[in-house]
């Protein structure tokens, strides 16, 4: 078994219960972290844990002040989750910054806190501690394109946004065993329409998506007809334009961003992918990745997905990725950040 590997185990068997169960804010996130400081000490890095809990190891450069360059992702998972997402990142970076070695631009690991749950820990260090100038995220696909592409790596070119909105249904209770039908105010039949329409809408826009995940029914007995329905729209897109299209035809003008449509630096990864004989698959990413929120602060920020096999199973024990794609993935992101951290010029 490579040390990349029982890496992965070490962390996947942090917590209990069936798949990864390390949730943002707890023990087991803390024990993940630190872990992955053990790691990096056992590999010669300098080693920061800022105030909110991030965890920078560097390999200083032989320049120290030109930008740094940083590779990494996140220890938390969701409930139940799967083996590689945001281990995979640290884990690979980890053994790629190693592979490296000095360069003239110092190289790091981060390992970002609670990812899941909105990026809670990079969107603190944006706002309150120093930045590197170039950041390189290895992560999983947690989709099914590359599988059914055919190809074993994806270079991502754009975040998409989202955004979040609730929208109520009022109707008039009654009595659902004498209240006839066609007299009936039913907020639960206007909320239904409206999820439909949602599925319409998103589906009429390329690369866009839309989901109602939340439904609240009021008063929520069997025995009466629905007074209100609370429902929330999480509403995505690859860009600006598109979005504002999704918003504009559900109806969702005041919705708050979680994120703006973020686009990616990828023409090195692009060029390493093509250098191999490879596939080269561009892609968006509609899930949101801590590189984009560094992307939105200013850093020169890129992706590179792994196949996801299992149908693109993430977020679950069923996630999977193969020796042979992880292994070509760390190859690529190891000669992207040796390009990354030459000084210009050199």
């Amino acid at each position: 078994m490579t040390i990349l590997k029982r890496r992965l185990d070490h962390v996947f068997h942090i917590g209990n219960g069936v798949g990864a169960n390390r949730v943002g804010g707890t023990p087991e996130e803390d024990e993940a972290c630190e872990l992955a400081v053990s790691w990096m000490e056992e590999a010669g890095l300098e080693v920061e844990v800022d105030e909110r809990g991030n965890v920078v190891g560097r390999l200083r450069g032989t320049t120290p002040e030109l930008p740094e360059v940083w590779t990494g992702s996140h220890l938390d998972s969701v409930p139940a989750g799967g083996r590689f997402d945001g281990a995979l990142g640290v884990a690979a970076g980890l053994e790629a910054v190693q592979a490296v070695g000095r360069s003239e631009r110092t190289l790091g690991v981060v390992v970002f806190r609670d990812e899941e749950t909105g990026c809670h820990g990079s969107r603190w260090r944006v706002r309150h501690a120093s930045l590197p100038g170039s950041f390189v995220e290895l992560h999983i696909e947690q989709g099914p394109r590359l599988e059914r592409a055919g190809a074993p790596l994806g270079v991502v070119t754009s975040i998409a946004g989202i955004v979040r909105c609730s929208r109520d249904f009022e109707g008039r209770a009654d009595h659902a065993g004498t209240t006839p039908m066609e007299v009936r105010t039913d907020a639960l039949v206007a909320a239904a329409e409206y999820v439909l329409r949602v599925r319409e809408v998103a589906a009429g826009i390329d690369g866009a998506v839309a989901t109602v995940g939340q439904l609240r029914v009021e008063p929520g007995a069997a025995n009466v007809v629905p007074e209100r329905v609370r429902l929330l729209v999480d509403a995505r897109a690859p860009d600006q334009q598109r979005l504002d299209r999704l918003i504009a035809e559900l109806g969702l003008e005041d919705a708050h961003y979680v994120i703006p449509p973020v686009q990616l630096s990828p023409p090195v990864l692009r060029e390493e992918v093509e250098r191999r004989g490879l596939p080269v698959v561009e892609l968006p990413s509609g899930a949101g990745h801590d590189a984009g929120v560094l992307a939105v602060a200013g850093v020169e920020a890129s992706m590179l997905f792994v196949r996801s096999l299992n149908g693109g199973a993430s977020h679950s024990p069923q996630e999977y990725s193969s020796d042979e794609d992880i292994e070509l993935a760390v190859d690529v992101l190891t000669s992207a950040l040796r390009r990354i951290a030459r000084s210009p010029g050199s």
